[in-house]
C-alpha cells in the first residue's frame, strides 16, 4: 500500500482517463479529513447538476439524491470503510432537474494510509442506463435487470436495520420496496413447529384464513418450498391448477398468471419462505432466479435474526419480571402503587427493579434501582443485589449500612456491572423518612397541598464502584417529613428519556405530571407511565410512588429519641427525668415508677455491657402500649438469669420480665434493640 503522498496519483483532484467521458462515465474525488468532494464536468452532468449547484460538499447530492437512497448509500460507504475494503459500489435511485426517477450507479475506491486509515475516495459515477454491453440506452430487458437489482439491493440494505419480525414484514409490505420487482402479492411465512405461519401480505389481498396456518407436509408451494429447500417457480394458471389443487380456488378469482416461493434458509435450515405472485406469463429468466435466491438469503438473514431478537428480549423481560416481587403488601397506613415497563428495542432490556420491605411497627423500606446494561446479565444481576439489599434492610441495618453492604456485595460478584439505587425508609406514625442514595436520580415529593419539589439527597457513588480515596464507601442519609397527604415518587431514568431532548426536559416533565396528576397513587401512576407511552421506551422504566395516609391506626405519642455516652453519668439520669415525664403527659403517671425503673434496667446494661453507648427511644403506640427501646452496637443477645441471695447483679431482665407486658431483642444490623412495652391506661391511647 503507497503512503500518502508518496505517488503523483495523491494529487488533487484525480484526473480521469478522456474514455471515462466518452463513455458517459463521471468521476468524483472525496477527502475524507476535509469533507471537500471535486465532481467533474461528466459526473455533473450524470446528475444533471450545474457547477454553481453543487456546493463542493457530499451535502450537495441531496438536491439529486432523496434522504432515503442517502442514508443506504452512507451505509454501504460505511460498511466498506469499517470492513477495511478498497472498493465499493452501489445502485442508487436520482432525480433529474424535472423530477424524473432514474438509476445511477456509483463504484468507489478506497485511499488508505499506511496504518489502514481512510483518507480518500476516487471514483466513477455513471448512469445505469448507460451500461456498456447493452443492446440498447434504455432497453426492456436492461431496464428490467436494473430495477430487480436496484430493489434487492435497497431492500437488504433496509432490512440489515430490522430488529424484529415487525419490522421485516413491515419492509415486505411496503409497496415502494419488492413491489419495484413486479410482483403484484408478496407473503412471508414462518415456520413454527411442523406449520408454516402466514404473517404478512401486501397489495393483492391473497391472505386467507384458510391458509394462514398450514402444515410443512401440505400439497402447496410454500410448503414445499420449505420441506425441499429449494425455490418453487411458477410459469402459468395451468401450473397452478395442475400442481397445487388446494391452493387454486383462491388463486383463480386473481389476475395472477405465475409466481415463486423462496425457501429462506438461515444455518442451514428453513426460518420461513416468501412467495411472490405476478400478472405476467412465462418463465423467470436465470438472472432473475439468481436475483431472487440473492433476495431470499437476505430476507433469511434479517428474519432469523428478528427472531432470535424477540426470543432473547422475551427470555430477558421474563428473567426480569422474575426477579421483581410478585406482589405488593398492603402496609397499614400506606397508599403504593408500582409499574414496571421493559424496553422496546429487540433485546435490549435493563436491570431497573423496585421493592417493598415491610419492617413492622408502622416503618417500612421502598427502593429503586437500575444496574447498568441491557441484557439478560443486567436482569441476573438486578435479581441478586434486590435479594441482598433487601436482606440487609430487614437485618435492621441502618439505610446507610444496608446500602454501603449491597456495594460490597455487587463488586465482590466478580462482574463488570454497576447499579444505581435509591432507599427511603419511611415510620408512617411521625412521618419522619430517611433516604439514601447511590448514583440515582432524585426523588420527588409532591405535598398534600398540590406543590411538588425535587429532594436534593446527599448521595454516594453508585453501587459496585470503590470509593475515589479507597477509605470505603460512604452513603450519608437525608432527612424530611412526610406530612399526611405527602406522596413520595422514586423512579428510573427510563422515565425521562426523551427523543431528542436532554433528561432536563424529562425531569420537568415529570414534576408537572406529579404536580398537576391526581390526587389517587394508582391513577398517578398510570399518568406518570403515559409520559413516555410504549412507543416512547428506548430503555427500561421503574416507578415507585408512596402518599402517607397518617398514622396506621389511633394516632400514637413521641417518639422520644435520646442519646447514651458511655462515661456520662447525667445522661441515663437525664433520659429518666424525661421518660417520666413523657409517661405523665400521656396519661399513665401510676406506671411511671414501673416504666423508668424498666427504661433504666436496659439502659445500664447497654452501658456496662458494651463500648459504643446507644440510644433510647419511648413512644406509645398506636395499640395503646408505652414501649421502650434500647438501641447499642453490640450483636451479643442479653438473657435472662436468676441471680443469688447475696449477688449485686444479675436481675436487670429478671426486673423487666417481672414489669412489662412483653419484652424482646431485635437484631439492628451491627448491634440489637432491646425493647419492652407496657399496657398504659385507656385514656393514654385516645387521640
Amino acid at each position: 500500500m503507497a503512503e500518502r503522498g508518496a505517488s503523483p496519483e495523491f494529487d488533487w483532484p484525480a484526473q480521469p482517463d478522456m474514455s471515462l467521458a466518452l463513455n458517459r462515465m463521471g468521476t468524483f474525488d472525496w477527502d475524507l479529513d476535509s469533507g471537500q468532494m471535486h465532481l467533474d464536468p461528466t459526473a455533473l452532468g450524470v446528475l444533471d447538476l450545474s457547477p454553481e449547484e453543487f456546493t463542493g460538499t457530499p451535502e450537495g447530492l441531496r438536491a439529486r439524491v432523496s434522504p432515503g437512497e442517502e442514508v443506504r448509500l452512507d451505509a454501504r460507504v460505511a460498511q466498506a470503510l469499517k470492513d477495511g475494503r478498497s472498493h465499493y459500489g452501489a445502485y442508487v435511485r436520482t432525480r433529474l432537474r424535472d423530477g424524473t426517477p432514474v438509476w445511477t450507479h456509483i463504484q468507489g475506491h478506497i485511499l488508505r494510509e499506511v496504518n489502514g486509515r481512510p483518507y480518500r475516495i476516487i471514483g466513477i459515477l455513471r448512469d445505469a442506463a448507460h451500461d456498456p454491453g447493452e443492446p440498447g440506452a434504455g432497453g426492456e430487458q436492461a431496464e428490467g435487470r436494473r430495477r430487480m437489482t436496484g430493489v434487492v439491493e435497497r431492500t437488504s440494505a433496509i432490512l440489515a436495520h430490522a430488529r424484529t419480525v415487525n419490522d421485516v414484514t413491515d419492509v415486505l409490505k411496503d409497496p415502494e420496496a419488492l413491489g419495484h420487482l413486479g410482483a403484484v402479492s408478496v407473503m412471508l411465512g414462518i415456520v413454527d413447529g411442523g406449520r408454516i405461519h402466514l404473517v404478512a401480505e401486501g397489495q393483492l389481498g391473497s391472505y386467507v384464513p384458510e391458509i394462514e396456518y398450514t402444515r410443512i407436509e401440505a400439497r402447496l408451494p410454500m410448503s414445499e418450498a420449505v420441506r425441499n429447500l429449494q425455490p418453487v417457480f411458477i410459469a402459468s394458471r395451468e401450473e397452478f391448477q395442475g400442481s397445487y389443487p388446494e391452493l387454486w380456488p383462491y388463486i383463480e378469482p386473481l389476475s395472477v398468471r405465475s409466481g415463486v416461493y423462496l425457501p429462506l434458509i438461515a444455518q442451514g435450515r428453513a426460518v420461513g419462505a416468501l412467495g411472490l405472485l405476478y400478472a405476467r406469463d412465462g418463465d423467470f429468466t436465470t438472472e432473475e432466479r439468481n436475483l431472487l435466491v440473492a433476495l431470499g438469503s437476505g430476507i433469511a438473514q434479517s428474519l432469523q435474526r428478528a427472531i432470535l431478537f424477540e426470543q432473547e428480549h422475551d427470555l430477558a423481560e421474563g428473567l426480569q419480571r422474575a426477579m421483581l416481587p410478585r406482589r405488593i403488601p398492603e402496609v397499614p397506613g400506606a397508599r403504593i402503587a408500582v409499574r414496571y415497563r421493559a424496553a422496546r428495542m429487540g433485546r435490549d432490556i435493563g436491570g431497573d427493579w423496585y421493592d417493598v420491605v415491610p419492617l413492622g411497627e408502622g416503618r417500612v423500606g421502598v427502593m429503586i434501582g437500575d444496574v447498568e446494561g441491557h441484557d439478560t446479565d443486567a436482569a441476573a444481576v438486578m435479581g441478586q443485589l434486590r435479594i441482598v439489599l433487601r436482606a440487609y434492610v430487614a437485618e435492621g441495618h441502618t439505610p446507610g449500612a444496608a446500602m454501603a453492604r449491597a456495594s460490597t456485595f455487587l463488586r465482590e460478584l466478580d462482574t463488570d456491572r454497576f447499579a444505581t439505587c435509591t432507599y427511603a425508609e419511611v415510620d408512617l406514625n411521625t412521618g419522619m423518612l430517611q433516604l439514601v442514595r447511590a448514583g440515582h436520580l432524585d426523588p420527588v415529593v409532591r405535598r398534600g397541598d398540590g406543590s411538588c419539589h425535587r429532594v436534593p439527597v446527599a448521595g454516594g457513588l453508585p453501587l459496585g464502584l470503590p470509593a475515589r480515596d479507597g477509605s470505603g464507601t460512604g452513603y450519608p442519609v437525608t432527612s424530611l417529613e412526610l406530612h399526611p397527604g405527602d406522596t413520595l415518587v422514586l423512579c428510573t431514568d427510563g422515565l425521562l428519556e426523551r427523543p431528542h431532548g436532554a433528561p432536563e426536559a424529562g425531569m420537568q416533565e415529570l414534576m408537572e405530571a406529579v404536580r398537576d396528576g391526581p390526587a389517587d397513587v394508582e391513577e398517578l401512576a398510570d399518568v406518570l407511565c403515559d409520559l413516555v407511552g410504549d412507543a416512547g421506551v428506548g430503555d427500561d422504566m421503574a416507578l415507585l410512588l408512596l402518599r402517607r395516609r397518617g398514622t396506621p391506626a389511633a394516632r400514637g405519642g413521641g417518639p422520644l429519641r435520646l442519646p447514651l455516652h458511655p462515661g456520662d453519668p447525667d445522661g441515663p439520669a437525664m433520659a429518666r427525668h424525661l421518660i417520666r415525664a413523657a409517661v405523665a403527659a400521656w396519661g399513665a403517671e401510676e406506671r411511671a415508677d414501673e416504666i423508668e425503673l424498666a427504661a433504666d434496667e436496659l439502659m445500664t446494661n447497654a452501658l456496662v455491657h458494651t463500648d459504643g453507648g446507644g440510644h433510647v427511644n419511648v413512644r406509645l403506640t398506636p395499640e395503646g402500649r408505652i414501649r421502650i427501646e434500647v438501641e447499642d452496637t453490640s450483636s451479643a443477645l442479653p438473657r435472662r438469669r436468676e441471680a443469688g441471695d447475696w449477688a449485686v447483679s444479675g436481675r436487670g431482665l429478671l426486673l423487666v420480665d417481672r414489669l412489662a407486658a412483653e419484652w424482646g431483642v431485635e437484631p439492628r444490623g451491627g448491634g440489637k434493640s432491646v425493647w419492652c412495652e407496657f399496657v398504659a391506661p385507656e385514656r393514654a391511647a385516645a387521640p
